[in-house]
């Protein structure tokens, strides 16, 4: 085989694989799309739409159904303040109803 002929054929392998990579990402960004378009605002605990609530100023999200609340990044620590004597002691009321 002629150096020119492994020249092209190198070329045509390394555009193949780039383009399956390129297959290969996209079809990996449709399904993190597709989950969490499944499980947008839905209730970890028993699956349930979430309501959106202001608590304390901030905007979280609660279970009509069981309760569970959750949370984003951060939303904890604006709610609960600084943890001066530990965050889980500060937790048990902050809560309730």
């Amino acid at each position: 085989m002629s150096e020119e002929n492994k020249y092209f054929e190198k070329l045509e392998a390394e555009k193949k694989a780039r383009l399956a990579k390129d297959i290969r990402d996209k079809r990996d960004a449709e399904a993190l799309t597709a989950r969490k378009d499944l499980h947008w605002l839905k209730c970890g605990k028993c699956g349930a739409d979430m309501d959106t609530v202001i608590f304390r100023g901030v905007e979280i999200e609660l279970c009509p159904d069981c309760g569970a609340v959750l949370m984003d990044q951060g939303e904890l620590e604006r709610l609960s303040g600084k943890d001066q004597s530990g965050i889980f002691a500060n937790l048990k009321g902050l809560f309730k109803h």
